[in-house]
């Protein structure tokens, strides 16, 4: 079994990038300083589904903040602008009444805590950053998203750090995207990533091609997942297929980071008890590490010693990603393209 403790130190070696990046990051939060000069007055706009306004509480997080500029928070149920993804229609609909040239964009149940604005203003504000981006926490109201949230906590933001540490800037998450009005026009405006199903990525690799770089603000804002065991496979399953189009050769190399997977067939395989405990503890450091330190996500702080569990869901998922290249999103069944353009939508039928 010599063989299988050298492939074992593939994985051991991803989690020891993954608790560098996750210490990384604590001492750039715990380092960060002022902006000094003015603070730019900011729009804030978070397009929501149809006829949805977005939560109370998120609505409030973004109004009752600690920020020396001028903010104006934008959100409607109004139709919005024709777009194969509605939801940069939605965006395209806001943007007509923004009045600020910064804007922070975020998906409709984010809420922040109360020094959001200023952390990604100060981020943004740094030499030569064009977009700016934050990690998340997400909370569930069932077994199967507590399970999704899990996995974000323990999985999906550690992999973030990674990128970013290894050097892979050129995305950024829904949960926020700063930046300014100007930049956004050069590389296209919202119309050019109106018809890709990922366009948070897409419309950060736009910005960061003008020879501006994304960083992560050091703040951590929260969101909600839903949903049975059925909407969990299909959400995840969405989340790779979108991957899987954005960027084909990181997607290939996911399952490195899915250490249960490697101490699974380890076991069954009786490869030396040592190498596999390494592993395993190095996966339980990283998952504690990001999960409960860098992200104090509540479901992380329970059950962090799950997380070998989930590599092995999210690695069925990962096989799932490479099958087919329909997508489901809310109400929509999708199909994409080989760049993850959206070329059909299907209104799926209630109930």
């Amino acid at each position: 079994m010599a063989l299988w403790n050298v492939l074992l130190l593939i994985p051991a070696a991803y989690q020891l990038l993954a608790i560098v990046a996750a210490i990384r990051f604590l001492q750039r939060r715990d380092t960060a300083g002022s902006a000094g000069g003015e603070w730019p007055a900011v729009s804030i706009l978070k397009p929501s589904a149809p006829g949805e306004l977005p939560p109370e509480t998120a609505m409030r997080s973004h109004q009752d903040q600690d920020y020396p500029g001028t903010i104006e928070l934008l959100t409607s149920t109004e139709t919005s602008l024709p777009a194969a993804n509605r939801k940069v229609g939605k965006l395209m609909r806001l943007a007509e009444h923004a009045r600020y040239a910064t804007w922070i964009v975020n998906d409709a149940d984010i809420q922040v805590p109360r020094d959001y604005v200023r952390a990604v203003m100060r981020t943004l504000l740094e030499p030569g950053v064009g977009l700016v981006t934050c990690l998340y926490r997400a909370h569930g109201d069932s077994t199967p998203s507590r399970f999704e949230a899990l996995g974000i906590a323990t999985d999906f933001m550690p992999s973030v750090l990674v990128a970013r540490l290894i050097g892979i800037r050129e995305f950024g998450l829904g949960a926020t995207l700063a930046f300014r009005r100007g930049d956004l026009d050069r590389s296209g405006g919202l119309a050019a990533v109106a018809d890709y199903i990922a366009d948070d990525y897409q419309l950060a690799k736009g910005i960061t091609q003008l020879v501006l770089r994304a960083e992560l603000a050091p703040v951590v804002v929260e969101t909600q997942v839903h949903g049975n065991w059925r909407q969990v496979w299909q959400h995840q399953v969405r989340w790779a297929r979108t991957i899987r189009c954005s960027r084909t050769g990181g997607f290939a190399g996911l399952p490195v980071a899915q250490a249960g997977v490697w101490l699974l067939a380890a076991m069954l395989l009786g490869a030396d008890a040592q190498m596999a405990g390494l592993l395993l503890g190095l996966r339980w450091l990283s998952a504690w590490l990001g999960g409960v330190v860098v992200l104090d996500c509540p479901v992380a702080r329970r059950r962090w010693w799950l997380a070998p569990v989930w590599d092995i869901y999210a690695f069925a998922v990962w096989v799932a990603g490479w099958t087919g290249r329909r997508a489901v999103w809310r109400d929509q069944r999708m199909t994409l393209d080989h760049q993850g353009r959206i070329v059909e939508s299907v209104t799926i039928p209630a109930g």
